[in-house]
Protein backbone atom coordinates (compact mmCIF):
# COMPACT_ATOMS: atom_id res chain seq x y z
CA UNK A 1 0.00 0.00 0.00
CA UNK A 2 1.09 3.41 -0.69
CA UNK A 3 2.35 5.23 2.32
CA UNK A 4 1.10 8.96 1.88
CA UNK A 5 1.99 12.09 3.55
CA UNK A 6 -0.03 13.72 6.18
CA UNK A 7 -2.12 16.39 3.78
CA UNK A 8 -1.78 14.12 0.81
CA UNK A 9 -3.94 15.43 -2.29
CA UNK A 10 -5.36 13.38 -4.40
CA UNK A 11 -6.17 15.55 -7.67
CA UNK A 12 -8.33 13.12 -9.60
CA UNK A 13 -10.68 10.84 -8.52
CA UNK A 14 -13.70 9.94 -10.32
CA UNK A 15 -16.86 9.67 -8.53
CA UNK A 16 -19.77 7.63 -10.93
CA UNK A 17 -23.63 9.10 -11.33
CA UNK A 18 -25.21 5.60 -10.50
CA UNK A 19 -27.58 6.36 -13.61
CA UNK A 20 -29.61 8.77 -15.69
CA UNK A 21 -32.15 9.26 -12.43
CA UNK A 22 -30.07 10.24 -9.83
CA UNK A 23 -29.83 13.74 -11.98
CA UNK A 24 -33.70 14.24 -12.76
CA UNK A 25 -34.20 15.48 -9.15
CA UNK A 26 -31.57 18.47 -10.14
CA UNK A 27 -33.33 19.14 -13.20
CA UNK A 28 -35.85 21.84 -14.10
CA UNK A 29 -39.78 20.34 -15.11
CA UNK A 30 -39.03 21.42 -18.69
CA UNK A 31 -35.69 19.40 -18.96
CA UNK A 32 -36.76 16.43 -16.61
CA UNK A 33 -39.39 15.83 -19.23
CA UNK A 34 -37.69 16.20 -22.28
CA UNK A 35 -35.27 13.74 -20.51
CA UNK A 36 -38.01 10.94 -20.20
CA UNK A 37 -39.64 11.78 -22.99
CA UNK A 38 -36.84 11.49 -25.59
CA UNK A 39 -35.84 8.67 -24.03
CA UNK A 40 -32.08 9.80 -23.39
CA UNK A 41 -29.58 7.06 -22.80
CA UNK A 42 -26.91 6.42 -20.03
CA UNK A 43 -23.99 8.89 -20.98
CA UNK A 44 -21.32 6.70 -19.15
CA UNK A 45 -19.17 5.50 -22.35
CA UNK A 46 -17.27 8.74 -22.92
CA UNK A 47 -14.16 7.92 -21.41
CA UNK A 48 -14.44 4.56 -19.55
CA UNK A 49 -16.74 1.51 -21.12
CA UNK A 50 -18.13 -0.26 -18.21
CA UNK A 51 -16.47 -3.99 -18.86
CA UNK A 52 -12.76 -3.10 -20.29
CA UNK A 53 -10.13 -3.84 -17.48
CA UNK A 54 -9.14 0.05 -17.09
CA UNK A 55 -12.82 1.12 -15.95
CA UNK A 56 -11.91 -0.50 -12.58
CA UNK A 57 -9.50 -2.20 -10.24
CA UNK A 58 -11.19 -5.90 -9.60
CA UNK A 59 -11.87 -6.11 -6.53
CA UNK A 60 -13.29 -2.56 -6.69
CA UNK A 61 -15.58 -4.01 -9.32
CA UNK A 62 -19.30 -4.48 -8.18
CA UNK A 63 -21.48 -7.20 -9.61
CA UNK A 64 -24.37 -4.68 -10.37
CA UNK A 65 -23.79 -1.05 -11.65
CA UNK A 66 -21.13 1.45 -11.99
CA UNK A 67 -17.58 1.53 -9.62
CA UNK A 68 -17.52 4.52 -7.36
CA UNK A 69 -21.56 5.17 -7.35
CA UNK A 70 -22.09 6.03 -3.91
CA UNK A 71 -20.30 7.47 -0.88
CA UNK A 72 -19.83 5.12 1.16
CA UNK A 73 -18.06 3.03 -1.45
CA UNK A 74 -16.01 6.09 -2.49
CA UNK A 75 -14.63 7.16 1.45
CA UNK A 76 -13.48 3.28 2.24
CA UNK A 77 -12.04 2.79 -1.07
CA UNK A 78 -10.57 6.22 -2.28
CA UNK A 79 -10.36 8.61 0.83
CA UNK A 80 -9.92 6.08 4.16
CA UNK A 81 -8.22 3.23 1.62
CA UNK A 82 -5.38 5.88 0.68
CA UNK A 83 -5.73 8.10 3.93
CA UNK A 84 -5.85 11.57 1.77
CA UNK A 85 -6.15 14.63 2.89
CA UNK A 86 -8.36 16.07 -0.20
CA UNK A 87 -9.58 14.24 -2.91
CA UNK A 88 -10.69 16.76 -6.07
CA UNK A 89 -13.83 14.78 -8.09
CA UNK A 90 -13.52 14.86 -11.66
CA UNK A 91 -16.89 13.48 -12.94
CA UNK A 92 -17.02 11.87 -16.18
CA UNK A 93 -19.98 11.82 -17.57
CA UNK A 94 -21.04 12.38 -21.12
CA UNK A 95 -22.89 15.62 -21.41
CA UNK A 96 -20.02 16.84 -24.03
CA UNK A 97 -21.29 13.93 -26.47
CA UNK A 98 -24.55 16.66 -26.89
CA UNK A 99 -25.20 18.33 -30.21
CA UNK A 100 -27.68 19.89 -28.01
CA UNK A 101 -26.10 23.22 -26.20
CA UNK A 102 -29.14 23.96 -24.40
CA UNK A 103 -29.51 20.26 -23.13
CA UNK A 104 -25.77 19.72 -22.08
CA UNK A 105 -26.20 23.56 -20.20
CA UNK A 106 -29.11 21.36 -18.50
CA UNK A 107 -27.19 18.49 -17.77
CA UNK A 108 -24.12 20.25 -16.80
CA UNK A 109 -26.23 22.04 -14.48
CA UNK A 110 -27.59 18.82 -12.79
CA UNK A 111 -24.32 17.28 -12.81
CA UNK A 112 -23.03 19.95 -10.43
CA UNK A 113 -25.78 20.28 -8.81
CA UNK A 114 -25.43 16.68 -7.75
CA UNK A 115 -21.84 16.58 -6.82
CA UNK A 116 -22.63 19.95 -4.30
CA UNK A 117 -25.63 18.05 -2.81
CA UNK A 118 -24.73 14.13 -2.63
CA UNK A 119 -21.24 14.43 -2.12
CA UNK A 120 -19.17 17.95 -0.98
CA UNK A 121 -22.09 18.30 1.62
CA UNK A 122 -21.68 14.62 3.18
CA UNK A 123 -17.76 14.55 2.64
CA UNK A 124 -15.49 17.05 4.38
CA UNK A 125 -12.66 16.15 2.31
CA UNK A 126 -13.87 16.58 -0.75
CA UNK A 127 -13.51 18.84 -3.72
CA UNK A 128 -14.61 18.90 -7.24
CA UNK A 129 -14.64 20.69 -10.77
CA UNK A 130 -17.45 22.38 -12.38
CA UNK A 131 -18.65 20.56 -15.49
CA UNK A 132 -19.02 22.84 -18.06
CA UNK A 133 -20.98 22.30 -21.43
CA UNK A 134 -18.00 23.03 -23.23
CA UNK A 135 -20.15 23.27 -26.98
CA UNK A 136 -20.82 26.89 -25.77
CA UNK A 137 -18.58 29.08 -24.58
CA UNK A 138 -21.16 31.30 -23.09
CA UNK A 139 -23.06 28.45 -21.54
CA UNK A 140 -19.64 26.96 -19.93
CA UNK A 141 -18.84 30.51 -18.39
CA UNK A 142 -22.35 30.90 -17.26
CA UNK A 143 -22.06 27.64 -15.48
CA UNK A 144 -18.58 28.73 -14.17
CA UNK A 145 -20.54 31.83 -12.82
CA UNK A 146 -23.09 30.13 -11.16
CA UNK A 147 -20.63 28.12 -8.81
CA UNK A 148 -17.96 30.24 -8.76
CA UNK A 149 -19.11 31.14 -5.08
CA UNK A 150 -18.64 27.49 -3.92
CA UNK A 151 -15.22 27.05 -2.91
CA UNK A 152 -15.53 23.53 -2.90
CA UNK A 153 -15.18 23.75 -6.18
CA UNK A 154 -11.67 24.34 -7.30
CA UNK A 155 -11.38 23.86 -10.84
CA UNK A 156 -13.17 23.41 -14.19
CA UNK A 157 -13.47 20.61 -16.26
CA UNK A 158 -12.66 20.11 -19.76
CA UNK A 159 -12.45 17.01 -22.35
CA UNK A 160 -9.26 17.00 -24.24
CA UNK A 161 -10.73 15.77 -27.10
CA UNK A 162 -13.42 18.48 -28.49
CA UNK A 163 -14.96 19.66 -32.00
CA UNK A 164 -12.04 22.90 -32.00
CA UNK A 165 -8.18 23.17 -30.89
CA UNK A 166 -8.79 24.21 -26.79
CA UNK A 167 -6.28 27.38 -27.76
CA UNK A 168 -8.60 29.07 -30.23
CA UNK A 169 -10.25 32.28 -29.02
CA UNK A 170 -13.53 30.96 -29.33
CA UNK A 171 -12.74 29.31 -25.51
CA UNK A 172 -10.86 32.07 -23.72
CA UNK A 173 -14.14 33.11 -22.23
CA UNK A 174 -13.91 29.71 -19.89
CA UNK A 175 -10.13 30.56 -19.39
CA UNK A 176 -11.10 34.37 -18.23
CA UNK A 177 -13.60 32.86 -15.99
CA UNK A 178 -11.32 30.61 -14.37
CA UNK A 179 -8.24 33.17 -13.81
CA UNK A 180 -10.77 35.42 -12.30
CA UNK A 181 -12.09 33.05 -9.72
CA UNK A 182 -8.90 31.39 -8.94
CA UNK A 183 -10.44 27.94 -10.74
CA UNK A 184 -7.32 25.69 -12.19
CA UNK A 185 -8.67 24.79 -15.95
CA UNK A 186 -8.25 20.71 -15.77
CA UNK A 187 -8.18 18.76 -18.86
CA UNK A 188 -8.72 15.09 -18.82
CA UNK A 189 -8.53 12.47 -21.36
CA UNK A 190 -11.70 11.53 -23.05
CA UNK A 191 -13.50 13.42 -26.15
CA UNK A 192 -17.00 13.97 -27.54
CA UNK A 193 -16.44 12.11 -30.09
CA UNK A 194 -18.05 14.18 -33.03
CA UNK A 195 -14.44 13.90 -34.89
CA UNK A 196 -12.19 10.92 -34.88
CA UNK A 197 -10.09 10.96 -31.71
CA UNK A 198 -6.71 10.03 -33.91
CA UNK A 199 -4.90 12.50 -36.79
CA UNK A 200 -5.48 9.62 -39.24
CA UNK A 201 -9.18 8.52 -38.60
CA UNK A 202 -11.31 6.41 -36.43
CA UNK A 203 -9.63 3.15 -34.92
CA UNK A 204 -11.37 -0.28 -34.08
CA UNK A 205 -10.43 -0.85 -30.08
CA UNK A 206 -10.62 1.07 -27.14
CA UNK A 207 -7.09 0.13 -26.66
CA UNK A 208 -5.88 1.99 -29.56
CA UNK A 209 -8.28 5.35 -28.22
CA UNK A 210 -6.89 5.08 -25.13
CA UNK A 211 -3.02 4.98 -26.16
CA UNK A 212 -3.96 7.94 -28.46
CA UNK A 213 -4.80 10.27 -25.60
CA UNK A 214 -1.08 11.19 -25.66
CA UNK A 215 -1.38 12.74 -29.08
CA UNK A 216 -4.53 14.58 -27.96
CA UNK A 217 -2.53 15.89 -24.93
CA UNK A 218 -0.04 17.01 -26.97
CA UNK A 219 -1.96 19.23 -29.77
CA UNK A 220 -4.21 20.50 -26.72
CA UNK A 221 -0.99 21.53 -25.24
CA UNK A 222 0.65 22.90 -28.03
CA UNK A 223 -2.76 24.67 -28.93
CA UNK A 224 -2.82 26.55 -25.69
CA UNK A 225 1.10 27.59 -25.93
CA UNK A 226 0.98 29.00 -29.57
CA UNK A 227 -2.35 30.85 -29.75
CA UNK A 228 -1.28 32.66 -26.53
CA UNK A 229 -3.71 31.36 -23.92
CA UNK A 230 -0.92 32.18 -20.84
CA UNK A 231 -0.02 35.23 -22.53
CA UNK A 232 -3.42 36.38 -22.08
CA UNK A 233 -3.93 34.88 -18.39
CA UNK A 234 -0.84 34.39 -17.64
CA UNK A 235 -2.22 33.20 -14.05
CA UNK A 236 -4.16 30.36 -15.43
CA UNK A 237 -2.59 26.96 -14.25
CA UNK A 238 -3.82 24.34 -16.78
CA UNK A 239 -3.59 20.53 -15.49
CA UNK A 240 -3.67 17.71 -17.64
CA UNK A 241 -5.61 14.86 -15.98
CA UNK A 242 -4.55 11.26 -16.87
CA UNK A 243 -2.25 12.25 -19.57
CA UNK A 244 0.99 10.45 -18.77
CA UNK A 245 3.72 12.99 -18.83
CA UNK A 246 6.61 11.02 -20.27
CA UNK A 247 5.92 12.38 -23.83
CA UNK A 248 6.49 15.42 -22.35
CA UNK A 249 10.53 16.27 -22.96
CA UNK A 250 10.49 15.24 -26.20
CA UNK A 251 7.47 17.03 -27.07
CA UNK A 252 8.73 20.23 -25.50
CA UNK A 253 12.31 19.89 -27.34
CA UNK A 254 10.10 19.76 -30.47
CA UNK A 255 8.15 22.59 -29.95
CA UNK A 256 10.54 25.22 -28.87
CA UNK A 257 12.66 23.97 -31.63
CA UNK A 258 10.00 24.87 -34.39
CA UNK A 259 8.96 28.40 -31.71
CA UNK A 260 12.66 29.13 -32.48
CA UNK A 261 12.60 29.04 -36.35
CA UNK A 262 8.95 30.46 -36.85
CA UNK A 263 9.03 33.23 -34.28
CA UNK A 264 7.81 35.29 -36.44
CA UNK A 265 4.56 33.50 -36.46
CA UNK A 266 3.54 33.62 -33.57
CA UNK A 267 5.31 36.71 -32.07
CA UNK A 268 2.79 36.83 -28.56
CA UNK A 269 4.24 33.90 -27.41
CA UNK A 270 7.58 35.67 -26.00
CA UNK A 271 8.93 32.63 -23.72
CA UNK A 272 9.98 29.16 -24.98
CA UNK A 273 7.25 26.75 -24.61
CA UNK A 274 9.49 24.62 -21.60
CA UNK A 275 9.39 27.86 -19.53
CA UNK A 276 5.50 28.10 -19.99
CA UNK A 277 4.78 24.79 -18.94
CA UNK A 278 7.34 25.20 -16.15
CA UNK A 279 5.01 27.92 -15.13
CA UNK A 280 1.72 27.75 -15.96
CA UNK A 281 1.22 23.63 -16.61
CA UNK A 282 1.02 20.85 -14.00
CA UNK A 283 0.40 16.99 -14.64
CA UNK A 284 -1.25 14.14 -12.76
CA UNK A 285 0.68 11.11 -11.83
CA UNK A 286 -1.33 8.38 -12.23
CA UNK A 287 -1.09 6.74 -14.90
CA UNK A 288 2.47 6.37 -14.53
CA UNK A 289 3.71 5.59 -18.37
CA UNK A 290 7.17 4.86 -17.65
CA UNK A 291 9.50 1.97 -17.56
CA UNK A 292 9.29 0.28 -13.89
CA UNK A 293 12.78 0.65 -13.02
CA UNK A 294 14.65 3.26 -10.86
CA UNK A 295 16.74 4.68 -12.78
CA UNK A 296 15.21 4.70 -16.02
CA UNK A 297 12.60 6.96 -14.32
CA UNK A 298 14.59 9.02 -12.45
CA UNK A 299 16.34 9.89 -15.97
CA UNK A 300 12.90 10.75 -16.58
CA UNK A 301 12.21 13.18 -13.97
CA UNK A 302 15.58 14.71 -14.93
CA UNK A 303 14.11 15.40 -18.42
CA UNK A 304 11.27 17.68 -16.90
CA UNK A 305 13.72 19.83 -15.29
CA UNK A 306 11.05 20.72 -12.56
CA UNK A 307 10.07 19.27 -9.16
CA UNK A 308 7.15 21.26 -9.78
CA UNK A 309 5.31 19.77 -12.99
CA UNK A 310 4.19 16.62 -11.60
CA UNK A 311 0.58 16.51 -8.85
CA UNK A 312 -0.67 13.25 -7.31
CA UNK A 313 -3.33 11.48 -8.11
CA UNK A 314 -4.91 7.90 -8.05
CA UNK A 315 -7.22 8.40 -10.21
CA UNK A 316 -9.87 5.59 -8.53
CA UNK A 317 -11.49 3.67 -9.84
CA UNK A 318 -9.69 2.98 -12.48
CA UNK A 319 -7.04 0.65 -12.71
CA UNK A 320 -3.15 2.03 -14.28
CA UNK A 321 -1.43 0.86 -11.63
CA UNK A 322 -0.05 -2.32 -9.08
CA UNK A 323 -2.84 -2.74 -6.86
CA UNK A 324 -3.01 0.35 -4.62
CA UNK A 325 0.30 1.25 -5.27
CA UNK A 326 -0.26 4.84 -6.66
CA UNK A 327 3.40 6.42 -6.10
CA UNK A 328 6.37 4.44 -7.29
CA UNK A 329 8.71 3.09 -4.80
CA UNK A 330 11.41 5.20 -7.26
CA UNK A 331 10.85 8.87 -6.29
CA UNK A 332 12.60 10.03 -3.75
CA UNK A 333 10.95 11.62 -0.26
CA UNK A 334 11.88 14.62 -1.39
CA UNK A 335 10.25 14.81 -4.66
CA UNK A 336 7.26 12.98 -3.23
CA UNK A 337 5.71 15.20 -0.26
CA UNK A 338 6.13 17.92 -3.48
CA UNK A 339 4.27 15.77 -5.40
CA UNK A 340 1.46 15.03 -2.82
CA UNK A 341 1.18 17.99 -0.78
CA UNK A 342 2.96 20.73 -1.98
CA UNK A 343 2.38 21.20 -5.78
CA UNK A 344 -1.16 20.32 -5.54
CA UNK A 345 -1.52 23.01 -3.17
CA UNK A 346 0.41 25.71 -5.17
CA UNK A 347 -1.65 24.50 -8.57
CA UNK A 348 -5.28 24.95 -6.81
CA UNK A 349 -5.53 28.52 -5.57
CA UNK A 350 -8.54 27.38 -3.71
CA UNK A 351 -6.93 24.68 -1.44
CA UNK A 352 -5.04 27.97 -0.01
CA UNK A 353 -7.81 27.91 2.73
CA UNK A 354 -7.56 24.65 3.77
CA UNK A 355 -5.99 24.78 7.46
CA UNK A 356 -4.79 21.30 8.12
CA UNK A 357 -1.76 20.40 9.70
CA UNK A 358 1.48 19.11 7.36
CA UNK A 359 3.79 17.62 8.86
Amino acid sequence: MTRLLPGTIDCDIHPSVPDLGALLPYMDDHWRDMVITRGVEELHSIAYPLNSPLTCRPDWRKPAGRPAADLATVRREALDGFGTSIAIANCLYGIQLFFSEDMAAAFARALNAWMAAEWLDREPRLRAAIVVPSQSAELAVAEIERWAHDKRFVSVLLLVGGSRPLGKRENWPIYAAAERHGLAVSIHAGSNYHNPPTPVGWSSTHTEDYVNQAQSFQSALTSLICEGVFNKFPDLKVVLLESGFTWLPAHLWRLTKFWRGLRMEIPWVDRAPADIVRSNVRLSLQPVDGPPDAASLNRLFEHLQSDELLLFSTDYPHWQFDGTEAMPDAISPALARRIMVDNPRATYARLGALQEEVA
